[in-house]
């Protein structure tokens, strides 16, 4: 039976996350209020996508946009291609900062193509959405917490990904230090050595069995709970600044990592107005994001094409 597609078009907010959290290498994850709105229409023929905000003039307006080609492996699995697509996108998360642009496309893709397919939904899950956008995106840590919310264990069977959404305690209060430049994820996942020391190892997976108690029960044992050795000092070669940063957190007694592959810094605490972090960045104070993507009808409101609306600073 041929796919039927809505005529009306579907938009998707989805939020920026922070990967790895310090110890929890490829696994935790934790979704943060700074959001990208995309809205997509199914159309007679051709693909054309518009950017506003991020990645404005640098991000290709056709087939090899990220969000296309997301919803093409999901048009895919849920039966049949459109036509053809129009796409806007409303971008607030930074492009290559280790704030999960690329999961947020990906996972904004995966959903407005269940959304356009009548029973899409139904058809694919979300169980299979967290499938099909962790295999886009090749791990799940970050596609996890945009897709669900919140913060996020994800792990991969031999059926494909699958992760939970836990609590966060009051008490933690996610501040992040946004460079200027740009990082790269593959630069920084070919830092890291083949083999690490089986103390190091061990440590570390304390740790992360530690930060997932803190971040839901106990923040006061998150700078204990964030000690990583599994990643982070590999790359520290790579960027500098953003390593002293997180050395300059630690040593003032905040939780403080590297976000995803950086150069973003992740502080889980405030660290107050006065403190100096000693690089060219923006510091945002951001609330934790507890809905992931959100599914709507119709095209982007006014508030959701203005690409400072949702993604304010402090």
């Amino acid at each position: 039976m041929p796919t039927t597609f809505e005529t009306g078009p579907v938009r998707v907010r989805v939020p920026a996350t922070s990967a790895n959290l310090g110890p929890g290498f490829d696994a935790l994850g934790l979704a943060l209020g700074r959001y990208d709105d995309v809205a997509a229409q199914v159309s007679a023929g051709g693909v054309r996508v518009t950017v506003t905000g991020e990645g404005a003039g640098d991000l290709p307006d056709d087939e090899r946009h990220l969000v296309v080609r997301a919803m093409r492996a999901a048009f895919d699995v849920l039966g049949g291609q459109p036509s053809g697509l129009t796409v806007e996108c409303v971008n607030r998360i930074p492009q290559a900062r280790g704030l999960g642009s690329s999961s947020a496309a990906i996972v904004a893709g995966v959903q407005l193509a269940r959304a356009l397919v009548v029973d899409g939904t139904t058809t694919m899950d979300e169980a299979a959405a967290l499938r099909l956008a962790a295999e886009i995106e090749g791990h799940p840590d970050n596609v996890a917490p945009c897709l669900l919310g919140g913060f996020t264990v994800a792990w991969t069977e031999p059926s494909g990904a699958r992760a939970v959404s836990l609590p966060v305690a009051e008490g933690v209060a996610p501040t992040v230090f946004v460079p200027t430049r740009q990082g790269l994820t593959a630069e920084a996942r070919a830092a890291l050595p083949a083999t690490v020391p089986h103390g190091d190892a061990a440590l570390t997976a304390g740790r992360a069995a530690l930060l997932v108690h803190a971040l839901t029960a106990e923040p006061g044992l998150l700078l204990p709970a964030t000690v990583d050795r599994l990643h982070q000092q590999y790359r520290a070669a790579g960027m500098p600044e953003t390593y002293a940063l997180v050395s300059a957190l630690r040593a003032a007694d905040v939780a403080a990592v590297v976000s995803g592959a950086g150069p973003t810094v992740l502080a889980f605490t405030d660290p107050g107005t006065g403190f100096d972090p000693g690089m060219d960045c923006q510091i945002w104070r951001l609330p934790i994001d507890v809905s992931g993507a959100t599914l709507g009808r119709g095209r982007l409101g006014h508030a959701e094409r203005d690409p400072v609306a949702a993604g304010r600073k402090s």
